[in-house]
């Protein structure tokens, strides 16, 4: 079989059609993996954080040898009962309060719990070095003494595989760990499963934390 080939004239061909415009699609973005952290302020509680800081400088007087774990250049309680001392009876509540509301939105909020809560107490240089409180429902800190200097509570992200990645800071698929600036009064919930630091507090005057864990009976 033989094919006419023509040159020239293209009269009563086909025009080849125009260039298409660029397709950009309409992207639906879709947050994998959310992690969630509670925040609030226990400003009604402000009458009592003079006799606390008090009471925790009282216990480190009568036992000044901290119990280390993750604390350097500090203190740190023995004990995890600080919450069941009587004069601590409002912080308690208030803290049960906010694991119990937080537990429901992580659809546990049928499951009775005890809490586990110590004093993390910073001098100048402190700080607590990187770690996760492991096996807890619930971990959570609040701030009694927060003076000026004090080093930040920075939550690494809990995402491995976003160290290899190329883009960082605090966009979608980014690396980026989150401060909290604390104040006096501020009360965090976190998962236990987060890991997290302080930063070195540069202040003079103590920095002091009532860390807990809400734990299964």
């Amino acid at each position: 079989m033989k094919f006419n080939i023509t040159f020239g004239s293209t009269a009563g061909k086909a025009q080849a059609p125009a260039p298409a415009a660029p397709v950009v699609p309409a992207l639906r973005a879709h947050d994998l993996f959310p992690t969630r952290v509670w925040q609030a302020q226990l400003e009604e509680l402000a009458p009592h954080f003079d006799a606390w800081i008090e009471q925790v400088l009282a216990l480190r007087a009568a036992d000044p040898e901290p119990a280390g774990r993750t604390v350097r250049q500090g203190w740190n309680s023995k004990d995890f009962t600080l919450l069941e001392r009587p004069e601590f009876a409002p912080l308690r509540h208030a803290i049960r309060a906010a694991c119990t509301l937080a537990l429901a939105e992580m659809g546990q909020g049928e499951r009775a719990f005890e809490l586990q809560s110590w004093v993390n107490l910073h001098d100048r240089g402190g700080f607590n070095f990187l770690h996760m409180h492991e096996g807890s429902l619930l971990s959570g800190s609040f701030y009694l003494e927060v003076p000026p200097g004090s080093g930040d509570f920075v939550f690494r992200d809990p995402r491995p595989g976003v160290l290899h990645g190329y883009v960082k800071g605090g966009v979608p698929n980014g690396h980026a760990d989150i401060h909290l600036t604390p104040s006096a009064g501020l009360v965090v919930l976190f998962p236990c499963w987060m890991e997290h630091y302080v930063e070195t507090h540069e202040g003079d005057g103590p920095r002091i934390t009532i860390a807990f864990n809400a734990n299964p009976p």
